[in-house]
């Protein structure tokens, strides 16, 4: 199984919007570009939500034979380990192996000398083509990314075999994702990364790294643009140098997480696997709810009513619903309106408030945040909120379709 180039990540915290979504990628590959839409959900969602991965599986496969789509499809079992991955085993053909946790973990000291061994002949001046620089790798820096990065790659290896043995080696795709943390890996200890993925025998199509700046959830990227792109560029380079001297996949691509609404960071992104004919993978996870939520203020009425009520409850329970996601949301409490204000809006202003517009006079980007971690309040509320999002669905499914081609697929590989 080869993942094909341009692939999105699509994230539905309620399995209501399959078609909606998929009705994006259709209208891409009308303009002439194909991507592959990848349903994610994580063992955390379904948890909160009280669902399970065979609706995943259900929510994508009716997609799929409805609007006829024949290109390729997959279900990701987003962010799983040892201990959460067996549910996703049967339906998933998709996973995200999540090793964040693991950067750090306990390595013996022969690990760290068969690793110092198996880099050895990157030692001294090292030159990645396309860089204007060589990099200086000694045994010290070495030590340090095996420390810091090889009980991790050991652990992905662990998760990888399990799912091997359950689904065999060639049915599924294989990410290693290690983005939510403070630092940001360089390309150096990437490529590092890289070798140690080859030496475990992981045939990683696609690799999460933490990138510098701010991929905070549902809303646009915050840092340097300057060097995020060049960070980018090389990492881009690395993977070239490490698929042709390792060996691996030769379709190996970045992923970006937390990659949707990055609006100031597409065009980059959009550039510069353009220049170097690469591929992407984009996680969008959670913007479908989101415009499940403004669809719902924007037809008024009990629907309006229900939204402001999500969020009174989510600005009541900030500190436990951003718990979770502390290291990918930056809410400033003080700066949010006051439930009291919020229910004298119309639905033009609610909506404008919780859609990403950048310019926009009502958009807030700490309310929109904490609406993004605020779908365990919906998920409480069961049929009654269902039953909304049923009765609305021409609507949502409009603000769904909409916001994944035009903000999202149209900014980042036609403008």
């Amino acid at each position: 199984m080869k993942l094909e180039k341009y692939s999105f990540g699509i994230g539905d915290r309620f399995g209501q919007q399959g078609k909606a979504q998929l009705k994006a990628f259709q209208i891409a590959g009308g303009s002439g570009i194909e991507i592959v839409p990848v349903w994610n959900k994580s063992n955390r969602e379904h948890q909160i939500i009280h669902s399970t991965p065979p609706e995943t599986r259900q929510e994508a496969d009716e997609a799929v034979q409805d609007l006829r789509w024949k290109a390729p499809y997959y279900v990701d079992a987003d962010h799983i380990n040892l201990d959460t991955v067996e549910p996703f085993l049967d339906h998933a053909n998709f996973f995200t192996l999540d090793v964040a946790d693991a950067i750090g973990s306990r390595i013996s000291d022969d690990e760290v000398g068969g690793f110092l061994k198996l880099a050895s002949p990157f030692k001294g001046g090292l030159m990645i083509p396309g860089m204007k620089a060589s990099f200086e790798v000694t045994e010290e820096l070495l030590v340090q990314i095996a420390r810091k990065y090889l009980g991790a790659i050991r652990e992905a290896a662990a998760i990888y075999v399990h799912i091997a043995d359950h689904k065999g080696a060639d049915n599924f795709i294989a990410e290693i994702s290690m983005d939510e943390v403070e630092d940001a890996q360089t390309p150096l200890e990437l490529l590092f990364i890289l070798l140690m993925i080859r030496h475990f025998e992981i045939p990683a199509q696609t690799i999460a790294p933490k990138f510098t700046g701010r991929f905070n959830k549902g809303v646009d990227y915050e840092g340097d643009i300057t060097r995020f792109r060049q960070e980018f560029e090389r990492d881009l380079l690395v993977i070239d140098y490490a698929v042709q001297r390792f060996g691996l996949p030769d379709n190996l691509k970045l992923s970006v997480h937390s990659g949707s609404d990055k609006f100031t960071i597409y065009p980059i992104m959009g550039d510069l696997i353009k220049k170097y004919q690469k591929g992407i993978h984009v996680k969008t996870a959670g913007t479908t709810w989101l415009e499940e939520v403004i669809g719902l203020a924007m037809a008024g009425g009990e629907a309006l009513q229900m939204a402001k009520d999500i969020y009174r409850d989510a600005y009541v329970r900030q500190e436990e619903l951003c718990k979770p996601y502390s290291a990918v949301i930056d809410i400033d409490p003080s700066s949010l309106p006051g439930p009291d204000k919020v229910d004298q809006w119309d639905s033009e202003k609610y909506a404008g408030t919780l859609r990403h517009i950048p310019g926009h006079p009502d958009y807030h980007p700490g309310f929109r945040q904490l609406i993004h971690v605020g779908y365990k309040v919906a998920a409480e509320l069961g049929e009654h909120y269902l039953a909304l999002v049923r009765k609305h669905q021409g609507v949502i499914a409009e603000q769904v379709t909409t916001n994944i081609y035009q903000r999202h697929i149209e900014r980042l590989f036609i403008s």
